[in-house]
């Protein structure tokens, strides 16, 4: 394993208004007084040398650079933004946690680790990071989502239950169930705080020695004889190796790559039930994803955000889709798109059907099979890749952490991840020419 000239980073002075409770830099790309930098450099002076940089601090990114710290590697994290924050997609409060993948079976052994590393960054970082009162997945027996989940949870021998329509209509009675519809019922699955799980994974890395350069957006990369450069709006770094989490933005920061990855355009509402939030407390009403006939694929949570919350209700999938980038997403509320949600809340949650309480867009990026990016380039040895999670990735993050840190230091990781390999992909996609 090469790592790179074995020299310390140099000391950083910041501004004394910019200093937080945090060690984080906070650069703003306006004003160059605001970037943290060797004192007195300009760019003729020595490049400052890390082991491993991670590129982007969402999800994945800040558990990558939590995980490589704590193997006591030189680590420099860089976001264009401050994590966590609301302008790719890591965020929006919270994320369904489930066990019973009915996408893939060979989602499960990085699930259950997943599960491990949770609860050991909620006892390290002494926060409250899931909340799991069980989950329902629902639709007809045939459906992706039933009997996907059903062949997972017996894969894997998995507790659950199969919930027949009059037991799904006993149980949870919020529901306004059509007959022929049943449910697999997890009791381990629900929620996991997102917003507060960025957070928690940047201070495990600060902790560990880590790094953190925020608001630095990153104009390129490159590999070099020695290992890899990076430069952002104002600096340039080196180090031996190269994690790219790039969330939304990987089409363009990996455009050399010639992955084929699309982003989509999501939107998440909170709603009011009329009758007040009691019978959706995680006490008595679970997580859950449900597939309609038609390709509807709504989803949705228990109240954990007080009286006034509200309730989350959004669409894993629909058959409408609205392709952007970041820098094309339409980030307000248009009326048209809480006529799909409305739709459905009227017919199948009725108690779920009150006011808007508040909603924000989101982005997925896509994958043609939907199934994760994590790999090394070809011929990059120096870089590591994990992208593409097409919606599905957030509760995945701890344990993709910890695969991207066995990249980079050589070590095998302990999962089957050929599903994940940039090889299924044709080298030179339609469209990407």
């Amino acid at each position: 394993m090469e790592l790179g000239p074995p020299i310390s980073p140099p000391r950083f002075t910041l501004r004394r208004d910019e200093l937080r409770e945090s060690p984080i830099h906070r650069g703003d790309p306006e004003d160059s007084n605001a970037i943290a930098r060797p004192a007195g450099s300009r760019f003729d002076l020595p490049v400052p040398t890390w082991d491993v940089i991670v590129l982007g601090l969402g999800g994945m990114g800040s558990a990558a650079a939590c995980h490589l710290a704590r193997r006591g590697l030189r680590v420099l994290g860089l976001d264009a933004y401050d994590p966590p924050h609301d302008r790719g997609s890591s965020h929006g409060a919270t994320r369904v946690i489930r066990q019973a993948y009915f996408e893939h079976p060979s989602y499960v052994p990085l699930l259950l680790r997943a599960y491990e590393l949770w609860h050991e960054l909620e006892q390290s970082t002494q926060s409250n990071l899931l909340c799991l009162p069980g989950g329902l997945m629902m639709g007809n027996p045939d459906s992706e989502v039933v009997a996907g989940s059903l062949r997972s949870a017996r894969q894997f021998d998995l507790p659950h239950e199969l919930l027949e329509t009059a037991d799904l209509r006993k149980r949870f009675p919020l529901f306004q169930v059509p007959e022929g519809t049943v449910a697999l019922f997890e009791p381990s699955a629900g929620l996991v705080y997102c917003d507060r799980a960025v957070a928690a994974h940047l201070r495990a890395a600060i902790r560990h020695g880590a790094e953190i350069r925020v608001n630095s957006p990153v104009l390129t990369w490159e590999t070099t004889a020695g290992g890899v450069e990076v430069r952002t709006s104002r600096d340039r770094f080196q180090a031996g190796q190269l994690v790219v989490t790039p969330g939304p933005w990987a089409p363009d920061i990996l455009q050399r790559l010639r992955l084929p990855l699309r982003i989509e355009r999501q939107v998440l509402f909170w709603f009011k039930p009329p009758g007040g939030i009691g019978p959706f407390l995680p006490e008595q009403f679970p997580v859950y994803v449900w597939e309609h006939d038609d390709g509807d694929l709504p989803y949705g949570f228990p109240s954990v955000d007080g009286p006034d919350g509200g309730v989350k209700f959004a669409l894993y999938r629909s058959p409408c889709v609205e392709f952007c980038t970041p820098g094309t997403v339409d980030r307000r509320i248009r009326p048209d798109d809480e006529v799909p949600l409305r739709r459905l809340l009227r017919r199948f949650l009725p108690a779920l059907d009150g006011p808007v309480v508040r909603a924000m867009t989101c982005m997925y990026t896509l994958t043609p099979d939907l199934h994760f990016v994590i790999d090394r380039p070809p011929g990059q040895p120096r870089v590591a890749v994990a992208a593409g999670f097409s919606g599905h990735g957030f509760k995945f993050c701890p344990v993709v952490g910890e695969i991207l840190a066995d990249l980079v230091t050589d070590q095998t990781p302990r999962f089957d991840l050929s599903l994940f390999g940039m090889s299924r992909f044709p080298r030179n996609p339609p469209g990407r020419d």
